[in-house]
């Protein structure tokens, strides 16, 4: 890195830095917060309830709280399951969007933002997107990752800016994410990205929420009070975790990023996912070792193209004009296969 890249960055991070500076206001209404009428919002949310029996957790063995927790985290798919429906709808809108060109955009503060961050980075190795496809944008900025940024998630106007920056389309799609349903980050994310005409998604776990009435499509999975009165990263976590994979994963699946069950776009990027592209043309093909190298080698090492070279009997470079035709479709690709 030149000395001029390293000055760049510096600039770059010291206005990040800026944006989300304690001295900056962070919520969005001037004066003091009104800390009685939010504690009061708090103890309407299932959330945030608290749970007299388990008063004396920290009182029992080990192995007991192990016990009731792991029952706690039994529920969760449960909860997903009643809001199957919702989830689909959610999909299939987002899967018609992207397959015109749009990209798939995660908005959160706190763990809900980590969520969003850690499902986005996951598709490019997975399914061979390219980064700018499917984004996560956390509250604070990529620092707030492995460190709270103090009040980033009480503004509405930091995420309408944060969103401004990947210059938004009709095409997109925004998923905002709070456990509570009431963070102003993904509020706002929501509510400008509706404005400028995307899609726009409100992942909750509290039924009613001003996130999921905000959007377009609003998905509220109650997975109810938390072993640890309002830490949401434990039941309603995992409820957001399993949500995003649907979202991302059959969202791809639509787009054809994968034939059957078989990850035919895996980025092979390194000796494992390397051998593991192998065995996904072995399982897609049935052929031998030989066959499948000298298909890998005639694709370029592109799994989805070395498997239309042995199943479709076309040479590399048709194969890829087949692909490029059927928008990345395999199974349409076979089919127009001579």
């Amino acid at each position: 890195m030149t000395t001029q890249d390293q000055a760049k960055d510096q600039r770059q991070d010291e206005n990040e830095d800026q944006r989300y500076a304690p001295g900056r206001r962070q919520d969005d209404d001037a004066g003091r917060p009104d800390y009685a009428e939010l504690r009061a919002q708090l103890a309407t949310l299932t959330t945030e309830a608290f749970r007299p029996e388990l008063a004396d957790i920290d009182r029992l063995p080990t192995a007991e709280i192990a016990r009731i927790m792991n029952g706690e985290d039994a529920t969760v798919p449960a909860a997903v399951a009643e809001r199957l429906p919702a989830i689909a709808a959610a999909i299939d809108a987002t899967a018609e969007r992207m397959a015109r060109g749009g990209r798939l955009v995660y908005a959160g503060a706190g763990t809900a933002g980590r969520l969003g961050v850690l499902d986005a980075s996951e598709c490019p190795p997975t399914f061979n997107t390219d980064p700018s496809e499917v984004v996560g944008l956390i509250a604070g900025g990529p620092s707030a990752m492995v460190k709270a940024v103090e009040g980033a998630e009480d503004s509405r106007q930091l995420a309408a800016e944060d969103l401004d920056a990947l210059h938004l389309t009709d095409r997109d799609t925004v998923v905002g994410i709070s456990a509570s349903g009431r963070t102003p980050y993904a509020i706002g994310a929501v509510e400008h990205a509706r404005r400028l005409g995307a899609l726009t998604i409100g992942l909750s776990c509290n039924a009613e929420s001003e996130l999921a009435a905000a959007a377009e499509h609003g998905i509220e999975v109650v997975v109810g009070p938390e072993l640890l009165t309002g830490s949401t990263r434990l039941k309603s976590g995992t409820a957001q975790k399993l949500v995003l994979n649907m979202i991302s994963t059959i969202t791809m699946i639509r787009l054809g990023k994968t034939y059957g069950n078989l990850m035919v776009d895996v980025r092979a990027s390194n000796e494992k996912l390397r051998a593991r592209s192998r065995r996904i043309v072995a399982l897609a093909t049935g052929a031998d070792d030989a066959e499948i190298e000298a298909a890998l080698a005639a694709t370029g090492g592109e799994v989805k193209n070395a498997i239309l070279v042995i199943l479709g009997g076309v040479e590399g470079g048709t194969a890829a004009e087949l692909l490029t035709e059927s928008r990345g479709h395999l199974r349409a690709a076979l089919q127009a296969a001579p």
